[in-house]
């Protein structure tokens, strides 16, 4: 396994010196939704258009954001029970999956739809820009299409329930997180069928996954009666390390420049996880609004989804951005 770099912050050497806590995410502002209460589901991020992609669950809508402007643009209506969303910058494209039975695709120019496919309980959905397919998860199956036509190419079968996934292109696999059966899947794209399953032992399920593909890790979120992150070994299949959160996650990114992992939280915490040594521990925690639980990360910037609060007109997203990094130095 590759070593991980140890990165020297401006922030933490000011920390240090004046005793303060660092901050590796930093507030910065908020963009406002119009919707009924509910929590949001997951976003997608546009980072050449500068657009993000909401599935305002409560709403059945897909709610685009211009991040030049800060201002909704657009929401589109019928999305019953929106859950997932993907980009494909490629094709300017976005899919969104749908609990009430669909995976819609639109034109990312005028947001016309492209087609509608047949998904029951569609969940998260993920663009793999390699060969052209969308990949939506269905509970048990997981629907493989064509990105352009909406074509079923093929139904992969699931030894349980899925929930978070993530695509390794450069493996040409998928890790599926089972959370019915408490396993991560591992797909071979080419196949298109289950080639492995790794127990996961130390909690009791899982949800949300990120990559660290550089490391041959996998951070894999459990959200319930055990919550915690714990920390796969691709090369072994083994779980390696753990570490306690927040409950209700339901979200994690891996930030491959700074080296970190942010996991957004339901009971009301967006924290900041980092490899001490053998260990990973969270370096920072930023109280938020229960049911703040989806997230999307980009360039520097983490975007978290905000249920509906008193007073205000919608749900909203609050923005972070992580500080650049000063200095590096390798570590063996």
């Amino acid at each position: 396994m590759k070593c991980f770099q140890v990165l020297a912050l401006v922030v933490v050497a000011a920390g240090s010196a004046f005793g303060a806590s660092p901050e590796f995410l930093v507030p910065t502002k908020t963009l406002s939704l119009k919707g009924v209460a509910g929590k949001l589901d997951h976003l997608a991020v546009d980072s050449k258009g500068q657009r993000l992609f909401v599935a305002n669950k409560p709403n059945n809508t897909l709610d685009i954001i211009d991040l030049k402007s800060g201002q909704l643009v657009r929401q589109i209506p019928d999305q019953g029970k929106v859950s997932g969303v993907a980009f494909a910058s490629d094709l300017d494209m976005i899919y969104v999956g749908n609990g009430a039975g669909q995976c819609n695709a639109f034109d990312g120019r005028d947001y016309k739809r492209v087609f509608s496919v047949e998904a029951e309980h569609a969940d998260n959905v993920h663009f793999h820009s390699g060969n052209n397919m969308v990949y939506v998860g269905q509970d048990e199956v997981m629907s493989v299409l064509d990105a352009k036509t909406g074509a079923r190419m093929t139904t992969i079968a699931l030894p349980g329930a899925v929930h978070g996934f993530k695509i390794d292109k450069k493996a040409g696999k998928i890790y599926a997180v089972l959370t019915k059966q408490s396993l991560i899947a591992v797909i071979d794209v080419a196949k298109h069928e289950v080639t492995d399953t790794w127990p996961l032992t130390l909690s009791d399920a899982g949800s949300p996954i990120a990559h660290d593909s550089d490391n041959g890790l996998l951070f894999v979120g459990c959200p319930k009666a055990k919550p915690m992150m714990i920390v796969f070994d691709t090369k072994s299949g083994k779980e390696m390390a753990s570490v306690a959160i927040p409950a209700g996650v339901d979200d994690i990114h891996f930030d491959s420049k700074r080296r970190r992992i942010y996991a957004s939280c339901s009971a009301g915490a967006l924290v900041v996880i980092e490899r001490v040594g053998e260990k990973f521990e969270i370096v920072q925690t930023i109280e938020t609004p229960k049911d703040s639980r989806t997230c999307a990360w980009s360039k520097g910037t983490l975007f978290l989804g905000v249920p509906k609060q008193d007073g205000n007109n919608g749900p909203e997203i609050r923005v972070f951005e992580a500080p650049e990094i000063a200095a590096t130095a390798n570590s063996n």
